[in-house]
Order: structure tokens, then sequence, then C-alpha cells
């Protein structure tokens, strides 16, 4: 179901569904990567203008496309000027994250020990991705946040799941590296 038509979302889903088709989960992600950075470089999908429009205090998660045949959604989502999120999860859904404008920086986390609701994490990478570039996260190591680093412009970014992510866990810090975990429901945007 397409939330809202715009240039080139036929070509998107196509090339998603295509994806979707391959026989493992680390084949899927990888050509969804390599068809995400194809489709942004090229410019032949156009995404609707108000998914570069920011939502104030918060980042805006916008849903573009769901499948009813294969399950996946689209999500586009807008980050203000330092705009992030904490460490969470995808709630056990394989994800492919492309940047569609501007810059975002991705830190990836691993999970170390945990006792009952308080969970123990350490940095294992950080990347700066910019416009045409995409990466994947694969359960369990789907630990990460990402922030808009810039001071004064927006990015967009646009990311497949597996399902419809409708809650997550995320980590709020207590000092130490360690974390206590909550559930978050997720809450979409008006796309017009």
């Amino acid at each position: 179901m397409i939330t809202v038509d715009f240039p080139g979302s036929r070509k998107l889903i196509d090339a998603i569904d295509a994806s979707v088709a391959q026989a493992s989960t680390p084949a899927i992600t990888d050509a969804l990567r390599n068809a995400l950075c194809r489709l942004i470089r090229s410019e032949e999908v156009k995404l609707p203008e108000c998914v570069f429009e920011m939502a104030g205090d918060h980042y805006a998660r916008r849903e573009l496309y769901r499948s009813d045949d294969h399950g996946y959604s689209v999500i586009a989502m807008t980050w203000g000027p330092g705009q992030g999120t904490l460490i969470h999860d995808h709630s056990g859904m394989w994800c492919v994250e492309g940047v569609w404008a501007g810059s975002l920086e991705i830190v990836q986390y691993e999970l170390g020990e945990h006792e009952a609701e308080r969970y123990h994490f350490r940095p294992v990478g950080s990347i700066q991705a910019g416009p045409g570039s995409a990466g994947s996260l694969i359960p369990p190591h789907e630990y990460h946040t990402i922030r808009n680093p810039s001071e004064d412009s927006v990015a967009v970014s646009l990311h497949i799941y597996s399902g419809r992510m409708t809650q997550c866990a995320v980590f709020k810090p207590e000092g130490d590296d360690w974390y206590e975990r909550t559930e978050r429901q997720l809450g979409l945007d008006q796309v017009h």
C-alpha cells in the first residue's frame, strides 16, 4: 500500500520486491543496500517534498509504503539539526538504512552483560554517512544510535524494515556504560 505517490516510487518498490525475493537475510540486505545506493545516486527516485520538512521537537517518521505481499515497510525519516536517537534495537527485524540528504552519524553498540532491565553496552564503531550511502542491521547486531551532526541542515534517510516497526527497545543512559531498557511505541508523522 503506497501512502503517497512520488516520482520513481514504482522503481523503488520493484527494486525492494526483487531484493526481498533473495534466499537469506544477508542476501536480502546486501541486495537492498546495493539497490538503495544505486537509486539514491542516480536520482531516479524523488521522495515527496514533505520528507524534507522537519517535525519540530522530534525526528519525523513517515511511512511511504507497506507491502501487503512481502510484509516490509518503507519509512522516510527527517532529522533536524542535532536530532538523534538513544541506543535502540529494531525488535528483531532486519533493516536497511540509506542516507538521502545531509549526513548522519551512526554508532553501533555491542551488548555485554545485563541484569534485569539494566544493560551494559560498548560502542564498537561509528560512521559518518552521506547521501547515497546505505547500511544494514541484522539481529542480534542491531543496537545503534543515529544522529544528524549538523548544526544547521536537515538530513533525510530511508529505512526499509522486514515488517512494520511499531515499537522498539530504547536504552537510557545510567552512567558507566549501563543503560535502562524501556519499550517505546513508535508513531508516524503525516505524509502529504
